[in-house]
């Protein structure tokens, strides 16, 4: 109902990527698991969710040579993370950059980093609420809650010396289950501190099944492909996966913004 009707159009065009702007009901729907009788969409399309065409940017620029990656997770607590620890360590092999793990993945520590240094992507890799409000929305670090005020706060710092922050991707995170505005309220915080993409998922998610597609998704960004096609070839990595094949754990992952 969704896809088909243009989809005719698409070959002729050499259309490879879709870009969505959902309204309503319909920001609910993870549009890559939509099935056409025989495979997914998103084996078919790199995809990409937009709050609205006239906030996104779609052209690829450069973050410059000293840019760098940022790479914060919390593996302890309550409800324990513990693939959190290998991810990481995988991320950093590939992207490099400087990791913040548990005692040191505090709300201070975050703001010395971004202080001192222009970091293009970021990850953090922790427990995390996302609502359609600031107050609703928050991840966890060692020391307390990191609000999206203070997000913003960080990101605008690297903004204001003219080194914006390309990439913020937020692994075993969780939109706030049912509201329809949450992630790209989400993605409305992060365009307005000046991050170009964001990726996030729709539900929460096992962590060692996040752990392999956020873990991919930078393996493949390495490559040179868009943010849009890295993704997707993480969750077609997830679709073949013996136990991870299931829609509930690739689905969930959106890319939002910027998908160059």
């Amino acid at each position: 109902m969704l896809i088909r009707p243009a989809e005719q159009e698409l070959p002729d065009h050499e259309v490879d990527t879709l870009v969505i702007a959902p309204d309503s009901i319909l920001r609910l729907i993870p549009f890559s698991a939509l099935h056409d009788g025989e495979r997914f969409l998103i084996e078919k399309y790199a995809l990409v969710t937009i709050p609205a065409i006239t906030l996104t940017a779609p052209e690829k620029v450069s973050v410059g040579e000293n840019a760098d990656a940022l790479l914060g997770g919390l593996s302890k607590g309550e409800r324990p993370l513990p693939n959190i620890l290998k991810e990481l360590e995988d991320i950093r092999a590939i992207t490099g950059g400087r990791v913040l793990l548990n005692e040191d993945f505090t709300i201070e520590r975050l703001k010395d980093e971004f202080r001192s240094r222009a970091y293009s992507k970021v990850l953090m890799a922790t427990h995390g609420e996302f609502g359609s409000t600031p107050d609703q929305t928050f991840l966890q670090t060692y020391d307390g809650k990191l609000t999206m005020d203070q997000i913003e706060e960080l990101v605008s710092i690297g903004r204001f010396r003219g080194q914006h922050t390309d990439l913020l991707t937020l692994s075993a995170c969780r939109t706030a289950q049912g509201d329809e505005r949450a992630a790209l309220g989400l993605a409305g915080v992060a365009v307005k501190a000046g991050v170009r993409s964001v990726v996030a998922t729709l539900w929460s998610v096992a962590d060692e099944a996040a752990s392999v597609i956020v873990t991919e998704f930078y393996r493949q960004l390495e490559t040179g492909v868009s943010k849009a096609g890295a993704l997707q070839s993480a969750q077609r990595k997830l679709i073949a996966h013996p136990r991870f094949h299931h829609p509930a754990y690739w689905s969930p992952f959106l890319l939002i913004g910027n998908w160059m």
